[in-house]
């Protein structure tokens, strides 16, 4: 296995999945965040569907959702290295006929999928605006994956709306303090915001990350708030719900 990495890279396990995945602390890491959307997401299980994930870095969303689906899963990824990985893990593990990544930007992907074809879309975008105007030139990996240099919160929601069919899914993960911001520009995209999970470190924290599911064209009511997801109990260790995210344990 070791020969398919390159110079900086690791492997790692997704252990529920057992999938093997190519990793980069110099370029990309999977946390956290994209192993509780993927656990977030529903997605048809036999149904035929098209599933798309956007903003798929090193494709850790798009793996974890293998086990959940019968259906090929389209990861989305700008950055070239991190789609070069993402592939180089679907060969490691024979996924050929599950997943594939396309490298595109968000706003011109109507050019490889079709518009209103789309049946859920997962996306763990870009968390933070552009503020200051001295940062845009800093254009590395980690600085594109966490904020709004080619991707802002407004084109995502145009574009995820441009490729859902009418009533399809989006699940994104994000952060607490543009929840309103999020729901604002979903319902203006025709994306009614449909669920809710508030994700807290610890019990007595704030919360810092958000789960929300959005239908397009979707009815305003029924909206829902899930119970609070703890990822960490007092003792330091992950929660009994974590561990059976990420391990299959309870």
């Amino acid at each position: 296995m070791e020969n398919v990495l390159k110079e900086g890279e690791r492997l790692d396990v997704l252990k529920r999945e057992n999938i093997h995945i190519i990793q980069s602390s110099a370029v990309f890491s999977f946390s956290l965040d994209a192993v509780l959307l993927a656990d977030f997401a529903d997605l048809p299980r036999v149904k035929p569907a098209k599933i798309v994930d956007l903003c798929a870095g090193n494709g850790a969303v798009s793996f974890l959702l293998t086990g959940k689906t019968k259906n090929a899963i389209v990861g989305v990824e700008l950055q070239e290295k991190l789609v070069d990985m993402a592939r180089r893990t679907v060969q490691l593990n024979h996924l050929e006929e599950k997943v594939s990544f396309v490298h595109a930007d968000v706003n011109e992907i109507t050019q490889w999928i079709e518009p209103d074809s789309v049946d859920v879309i997962t996306c763990n975008p870009p968390y933070f605006k552009i503020s200051d105007s001295s940062f845009k030139n800093e254009k590395d990996a980690f600085a594109i994956a966490r904020h709004e240099i080619y991707l802002t919160l407004d084109q995502l929601m145009k574009q995820t709306s441009h490729l859902l069919k009418m009533k399809g899914k989006a699940y994104f993960v994000h952060r607490p303090d543009r929840l309103m911001e999020i729901m604002e520009t979903m319902r203006k995209n025709r994306i009614a915001p449909k669920k809710l999970q508030f994700i807290y470190p610890k019990h007595d924290k704030e919360a810092n990350m958000i789960l929300i599911e959005g239908i397009k064209d979707g009815k305003e009511d029924g909206f829902r708030v899930l119970p609070p997801l703890v990822v960490y109990n007092q003792k330091g260790e992950y929660s009994d719900k974590i561990k059976g995210i990420l391990y299959g344990e309870q």
